[in-house]
């Protein structure tokens, strides 16, 4: 536990940086061109991932993004539920008035009537009677607070019935070299001083920066590059910055009462995916997931933030069956064409790890029966297109098997809830 007047230093010096530097940068008329997408808190993955495709769209979702910054999540997410005409709100809360005021004009350049915004901070939150909610989002807060185990286990008393949440936060091996910098700004240019200053020093430092320099290799992120000041100050000057292991992680949520639903990408998390000796694959799964999770990220080493979404304990979904005829699948984000056509000669399509790019296999057919996939055919009817092509029942059950359980693995293939 910080001292107490310490921490109270670093939360003032927190503020302020906020104030000063909005984070992310952003500029509000880039919405008329084109909208971020990421995770956590895109709609289909909350739909599944959260719901386990079995909440109806017609309910309304009611949303609290818990430290929006300058709405990169929320502005997402409300877009998405306007365009599918589904009824809900978004909540954004967040202390820093000028991380609001740009979130509220990106809302307004893109018209949206379904997000209101709220400036308080997230250490009040027993203050703010803001009621119940299907779904909170708190991305790349938590490593930036005084306690986020307390803050964590208030969002989880936020949640309605049966809801859930969409957490971020910073992993240390793929930001090896950002807390070295840290430590030797904290030193050259130290909280007290004004963010302006602050930022001075950071720039000079980063001009000078030796070619030794951990830094200088990562190449897993890089706000300190194309982030501007706001993205170089969050990166190298904020007074306080935790990171997470992936065991860290899910123990934050087990001490918060949750429990993880998936980490993003599943995929992500296997080590047999990159491990393609048979004795090593083998020898991997004789360990739980929590563990082959520990061992990816220890291999792997780019992974510099962890994206899980989370439900109480004990209230995870059961998602229905793919093999049911019935049951309709549904592209994330990517054209089931387009996918198969980034799909190689020898069926593997080259999946982008941050920067580690693995050649993942799928079946032959799979490259047919991507394209069918439009969110309204059912698994029964991809079968009869299939079958008229000449694949029999058997081979597509295997085939379709085989594809779902991989593109559910890289978050590309999903399903549908009901209306």
């Amino acid at each position: 536990m910080e001292d107490h007047d310490r921490a109270d230093r670093r939360d003032t010096s927190l503020a302020a940086q906020y104030e000063a530097y909005p984070y992310p940068e952003r500029n509000p008329q880039d919405e008329l061109r084109r909208l971020l997408i990421g995770s956590p808190s895109h709609l289909r993955e909350i739909d599944y991932w959260v719901f386990g495709a079995q909440r109806p769209t017609s309910l309304p979702l009611r949303v609290l993004v818990a430290g929006c910054g300058t709405g990169d999540g929320a502005i997402m997410l409300a877009t998405h539920l306007a365009r599918a005409q589904r009824q809900g709100e978004v909540i954004c809360l967040d202390r820093s008035r000028a991380a609001l005021d740009i979130a509220q004009a990106r809302a307004q350049a893109r018209q949206l009537s379904n997000i209101r915004f709220v400036q308080a901070s997230l250490n009040a939150l027993d203050t703010l009677d803001l009621g119940l909610f299907d779904y909170i989002d708190c991305c790349g807060v938590l490593h930036h607070l005084p306690e986020p185990e307390a803050v964590l286990a208030g969002l989880t008393q936020l949640l309605a019935p049966g809801g859930g949440m969409g957490l971020m936060v910073y992993a240390p091996y793929g930001r090896t070299g950002v807390y070295m910098v840290q430590d030797a700004l904290a030193k050259l240019a130290p909280i007290a001083q004004s963010p302006e200053a602050r930022l001075d020093i950071a720039r000079r430092v980063m001009r000078a920066l030796p070619a030794t320099a951990w830094l200088r290799q990562n190449g897993n992120f890089g706000d300190h590059l194309s982030g501007g000041d706001a993205g170089l100050y969050d990166l190298l000057l904020n007074p306080r910055d935790r990171s997470y292991t992936v065991t860290t992680f899910l123990d934050l949520m087990d001490k918060a009462g949750l429990e993880a639903t998936c980490l993003m990408e599943p995929a992500r998390y296997d080590p047999s995916l990159f491990l393609p000796d048979p004795r090593l694959r083998a020898r991997v799964a004789e360990f739980p997931p929590h563990e082959q999770a520990a061992i990816a990220e220890d291999l792997t080493g780019n992974m510099a933030t962890h994206v899980a979404y989370a439900v109480r304990k004990g209230c995870r979904p059961t998602r229905p069956d793919p093999m049911d005829v019935a049951t309709v699948p549904i592209m994330r984000e990517i054209p089931g064409d387009e996918l198969a056509r980034q799909m190689r000669p020898d069926n593997t399509l080259a999946f982008s790890f941050g920067t580690l790019v693995v050649p993942v296999a799928l079946p032959p057919q799979a490259r047919g029966i991507l394209p069918l996939i439009d969110g309204e055919r059912n698994v029964g009817q991809l079968a009869e297109i299939l079958a008229s092509r000449g694949v029999g029942e058997t081979k597509f059950r295997q085939v379709w098997r085989e594809s779902f359980d991989m593109l559910e693995r890289l978050n590309r293939v999903l399903l549908r809830p009901p209306p």
